[in-house]
């Protein structure tokens, strides 16, 4: 259902009977890892007009990736992290 670089790829797929009987599938919840529980790659510091898939293609080589970045500095947005002089915590792609 989902590529395996998804931030869902590894969720389980539950079921779901509706009242006509259908069934629907669906992930279930994903939890947000503590950031410090996540392996650090590098450290990049936001440079003006930077964005966060140009941050995460040059670091993890994969833009779709900004995920990890959002999770390795506790950011549900990831437009709030591309401030310029921000420094930004870079998770090792395996987590």
């Amino acid at each position: 259902m989902f590529a395996t670089t998804s931030r869902y790829s590894v969720l389980e797929t539950a079921t779901f009977t509706l009242p006509d009987g259908r069934i629907a599938a669906y992930k279930r919840r994903r939890f947000v890892p503590a950031a410090e529980s996540l392996s650090q790659l590098a450290e990049v510091v936001v440079a003006q007009d930077d964005r966060i898939d140009l941050i995460t293609a040059r670091t993890l080589g994969d833009p779709e990736q900004f995920w990890r970045v959002c999770d390795a500095n506790q950011a549900l947005d990831p437009t709030d992290l591309v401030v310029p002089g921000n420094t930004l915590r870079i998770p090792s792609p395996l987590g």
